[in-house]
């Protein structure tokens, strides 16, 4: 999904900067231009990119071993 119309930035960009190591939303902002227009995506932006670094790039590889694991056990 669009979160940054002016920019055109998604939330998969902002997902993979934060889980590619991106230190601070001051630093996406510098990186992606997202809130730095209108601003009317500021907050919506900012949940994005916690969310995101949370989660971590880990998030997926421990999705990735649960499903596979009855496969393993088979």
């Amino acid at each position: 999904m669009i979160v940054c119309v002016c920019h055109r930035v998604s939330d998969r960009d902002i997902a993979i900067a934060a889980s590619s190591g991106c230190p601070s939303f001051e630093a996406l902002q510098d990186d992606l231009r997202v809130a730095t227009a209108c601003g009317a995506c500021r907050d919506s932006a900012c949940e994005v990119f916690e969310e995101s670094r949370v989660q971590g790039g880990g998030a997926r590889a421990r999705n990735v071993t649960i499903a596979i694991q009855p496969l393993l056990a088979a």
